[in-house]
């Protein structure tokens, strides 16, 4: 039997619950660490960026309207479907980040790992995070917790999988909708990871993944006035400072951590760092307004 000749696969972006091509046509070669032509991946541009960021806005609404439970059972379900094709990603990341099969082992089960542990964290977060304050006055005052809205996230370049999920999860945990871009060098987990996000109960526009370089999309981003927050947590320090910047303009959230090790327990600076909190008056008995009185 004659050789075949090897069918390259080029992956395309996750905009809107779907697998568009970059509207430039541009794609890039991604290759092993030891020099092998592994696939293309689509080079995202400034419009795509833009598609991205009208598809998460379609997406924000109805995520964040939904109940606490069932935004922690759809962040499961995507964990279980993560499990199941466990045995492919561990195959991907040995071969297209260089892990040894171990370690490959220990990523894929630590992402699995840190999204279950983002699912139970749907129904606490007003727990643990909200308030009921205390006031001089007939008046009730309690703080809740709300989604800021657009997350516009740069995910690690080294670590393609659970960096990833480690960024994504806690954003969408409360309700918000992310647009992330995946490691430029290493971006096959997070395709193939879209890949299960479409085939779980996500919501389209929920989270959607671009490839290509940062440098070229995010400062569009960081001005851009429908985004609500950056996340720079795969962003060098000289670039970082140009977002930084340009989101001043708009009066951004901005999260910038120093370091990050996603191995590490997650702690709650994640899932705070995306939260809008709302305080609300309330009086607590009748009040007159006869004689000058009231509030």
């Amino acid at each position: 039997m004659a050789d075949r000749v090897t069918v390259a696969k080029t992956y395309k972006l996750f905009v809107g619950g779907a697998f568009p091509r970059s509207e430039s046509g541009r794609t890039y070669q991604v290759t092993s660490p030891s020099g092998a032509f592994l696939a293309n991946a689509a080079l995202g541009s400034r419009k795509d960026g833009r598609d991205a960021v009208s598809a998460a806005r379609k997406g924000f609404g109805g995520w964040a309207g939904a109940t606490a439970y069932n935004r922690g059972q759809v962040i499961y379900r995507i964990a279980e479907m993560l499990d199941g094709r466990a045995a492919q990603f561990e195959a991907l990341l040995v071969e297209a980040d260089g892990l040894s099969a171990r370690a490959a082992r220990a990523s894929v089960a630590a992402s699995v790992d840190r999204l279950v542990h983002y699912a139970g964290w749907t129904d606490k977060l007003t727990a643990v995070l909200g308030s009921s304050n205390p006031v001089a006055g007939p008046f009730f005052s309690f703080t809740s917790p709300e989604p800021t809205g657009v997350v516009v996230a740069v995910a690690p370049q080294q670590d393609s999988l659970l960096g990833l999920v480690s960024v994504i999860a806690p954003v969408i945990t409360s309700g918000n909708a992310v647009v992330v871009i995946a490691s430029t060098e290493r971006p096959l987990a997070a395709v193939t990871l879209a890949e299960v996000l479409a085939t779980s109960d996500l919501p389209g526009g929920v989270v959607n993944i671009l490839t290509g370089d940062p440098a070229e999309i995010m400062p569009h981003l960081a001005a851009h006035g429908d985004v609500n927050a950056l996340d720079l947590t795969g962003v060098g320090p000289e670039l970082r400072t140009e977002l930084e910047r340009a989101a001043a303009g708009t009066v951004k959230r901005v999260y910038a951590p120093a370091a990050f090790d996603p191995t590490k327990e997650p702690g709650l600076g994640r899932l705070r760092a995306f939260l809008e909190f709302k305080t609300v008056w309330h009086p607590t008995g009748a009040v007159s307004l006869a004689g000058g009185g009231g509030y």
